[in-house]
C-alpha cells in the first residue's frame, strides 16, 4: 500500500473505484446522498498496472473515488 492510501486508510477512507467522467460525477452523488463523505484523489498511470494504457491516454481525467462514513449524517444512515 502505497504512503497516501495508507494515511486515507488510517483516517477512515475506504477505496472504492477509479473513474472519469460521466459516471464520477454520477458515484460522487450517489454515495453523498446515502450518507457517506466522499474524497477524490488523482489516479496515476503507473499505479494501475491492469489500465494504464487508458490512463496514459487521457491523464487528469480519472479519479479515485474514496469514502466514509459521514459522522454529521441527522439520519444516521451509513
Amino acid at each position: 500500500m502505497k504512503a497516501r492510501e495508507a494515511q486515507l486508510a488510517a483516517e477512515g477512507w475506504r477505496k472504492k473505484s477509479t473513474t472519469d467522467e460521466p459516471r464520477l460525477t454520477e458515484l460522487v452523488q450517489t454515495y453523498r446522498r446515502i450518507g457517506w463523505e466522499v474524497h477524490l484523489e488523482p489516479c496515476e498511470a503507473l499505479e494501475q498496472p491492469s489500465c494504464s494504457q487508458c490512463l496514459q491516454a487521457t491523464p487528469g481525467s480519472y479519479q479515485t473515488i474514496y469514502v466514509r462514513r459521514n459522522p454529521h449524517r441527522p439520519d444516521g444512515r451509513t
